[in-house]
């Protein structure tokens, strides 16, 4: 069998292309349409069908350089980072308390479901952590660097099957989390706050917009991203010496630490150019992430990982429609984090804000779900989860004397 490598280039093209045909096959498609899946989603989803076919015929395969998946994560992250003003943060306090512990309850449960399932088939109940929160509310970054770690305690191929859990969560992740919003939204007629309090002078905001959106500011927004992700690095390398934590967190830190800053100055940053640069690199990362999947890892798993992933699913379909959506407001926002906590609860915190993204740019802004979502995922969870992990690895190793 041939296979073809791409460079970073290369596999960049391959992602623009087929986020555009995503964002065609959305036009089209009702389905898509009104259920929200994000277009880099689709398109990407369509080319590792594809791979996944031309691997299985014995045509081709595909070995794509995503140096750049990195950076443009990152990237994303970073100007989520810039958007944490200490004012916004005292706003959303309460409800980022709450999220917190809904999240934390939710690793909790998809341990229990995979310890139980696994013990149930006759296997060691700690390969069910490789099935729970590790793949799901982790992603990749947590399977690959908690999977190691299981194996050290003589959980054999934990690793492997961690990475196809998360593979299994990133794509279920995003395709359920637009239609419960949708659902919400539907049926108690939910309507985006901003959009009331901005009806009435729609025509100014417009033109303030278009007034902001300039190079100068484009370029600002672009300086600012790339200081704070080299900057971040360094932040990286010193929290990784005591956690273990997502390689984009020092950006995300460093990039709030000047958003303060810089308010504390009166300066004015150009944070919309920001949102939008940050938006394109969600965008660019979610394709690139998409079309590097290896599908027939997941045909390839053993009848009891594929139950307790669909039970996984179930969970958090339930979970995320009435206990998430209930607890945080009942409202639009509600609706929206409902969306996103089904993206990072199964697949990795980008696709919560896809998912909500997705949501948004039909439905209109949900500030305090963007507030609320990045902050608990991508700085809270992780740390918590890792303690649940541990605890759970460490009870199972001494309760089943293994």
């Amino acid at each position: 069998m041939q296979t073809v490598k791409l460079d970073m280039y290369q596999a960049l093209a391959v992602a623009v292309v087929m986020l555009l045909i995503g964002r065609e096959l959305v036009a089209r498609i009702e389905f898509l349409r009104r259920y929200c899946i994000p277009a880099p989603v689709v398109g990407g989803l369509v080319f590792a069908i594809a791979h996944a076919v031309l691997r299985g015929t014995g045509v081709m395969e595909f070995d794509m350089d995503v140096t750049l998946q990195k950076v443009f994560m990152t990237a994303f992250f970073c100007s989520v980072g810039y958007m944490a003003a200490f004012g916004m943060l005292k706003k959303g306090g309460i409800g980022v308390v709450l999220f917190l512990g809904i999240s934390a309850a939710m690793c909790v449960i998809q341990d229990l479901v995979g310890a139980v399932g696994a013990k149930a088939f006759g296997l060691d109940p700690r390969i069910g952590l490789a099935m729970g929160s590790i793949p799901l509310v982790g992603g990749h970054g947590t399977a690959g660097s908690w999977g190691p770690f299981l194996e050290n305690l003589g959980v054999a191929n934990a690793t492997t099957v961690a990475v196809a859990a998360a593979t299994y969560g990133l794509i279920s992740g995003c395709m359920m989390g637009g239609p419960i919003a949708y659902g919400k939204i539907k049926k108690y007629g939910l309507k985006s706050k901003e959009l009331k309090d901005t009806h009435k002078t729609a025509t100014v905001d417009v033109s303030a917009d278009t007034e902001a959106l300039d190079e100068n500011n484009i370029l600002n927004a672009a300086l600012y991203i790339v200081v704070a992700v080299g900057a971040g690095t360094v932040v990286s390398f010193f929290i990784g010496k005591v956690l273990t934590m997502p390689a984009y967190i020092g950006a995300m830190i460093v990039g709030a630490i000047i958003r303060n800053i810089q308010e504390a100055r009166k300066v004015k940053m150009p944070m919309g150019e920001m949102n939008a640069l940050g938006n394109v690199c969600l965008s660019l990362f979610l394709a690139l992430a998409m079309c590097n999947l290896k599908l027939w890892q997941l045909v390839d798993l053993a009848v009891p990982m594929i139950v307790i992933l669909l039970l996984e699913t179930v969970v958090m379909w339930f979970y995320a429609s009435f206990v998430v959506f209930n607890i945080m407001g009942r409202d639009y926002d509600a609706a929206t984090i409902s969306s996103g906590f089904c993206g990072f609860g199964m697949g990795a915190t980008p696709n919560a804000m896809a998912n909500m993204q997705a949501i948004t740019n039909i439905y209109g802004p949900a500030p305090v779900a963007f507030m609320i979502v990045p902050l608990v995922g991508s700085l809270f969870i992780d740390f918590v989860n890792g303690l649940i992990i541990t605890g759970f690895a460490g009870f199972l190793t001494s309760f089943f004397h293994l």
